[in-house]
């Protein structure tokens, strides 16, 4: 019995020297693939004027953000300022955001929206 586990132990020994080899021989074969991905030349981004563009709130929106003319990326960031500062944010699922007696008239009525339906109900109460 002794002779088997002896034999056994030099097996193992083997197998992890094999395993060790082979992570080596893929990382020399991904090296290339990298210098082929840095050959293409990098774009500038260009901002989209759409969303820079100045747009007039409702005056159901006016309570919560303000009258004065904003960027649709503003009033979004404007509305998440309130949403935070009253922790209207639902405990259990942060995607839902509850509804206070401004957010409900924003939010035509309902009580609880998430927040991909937020921004679709904002835009009807700019201009």
């Amino acid at each position: 019995m002794a002779k088997t586990a002896k034999k056994a132990a030099p097996k193992k020994a083997v197998k992890k020297a094999a395993k060790k080899a082979a992570p080596k021989k893929a990382a020399k074969k991904a090296a290339p693939k990298k210098a082929a991905k840095k050959a293409a030349p990098k774009k500038k981004r260009t901002p989209n004027a759409a969303f820079m563009a100045a747009l007039n709130p409702s005056p159901a929106l006016a309570d919560v953000i303000g009258s004065k003319p904003l960027p649709r990326t503003e009033i979004i960031k404007k509305i998440w300022d309130y949403i935070k500062k009253n922790n209207l944010q639902d405990k259990t699922n942060k995607r839902m955001i509850n509804a206070d007696a401004k957010l409900k008239t924003l939010f035509g009525g309902k009580k609880q929206v998430s927040m991909f339906e937020m921004t679709k109900l904002v835009a009807k109460h700019l201009k």
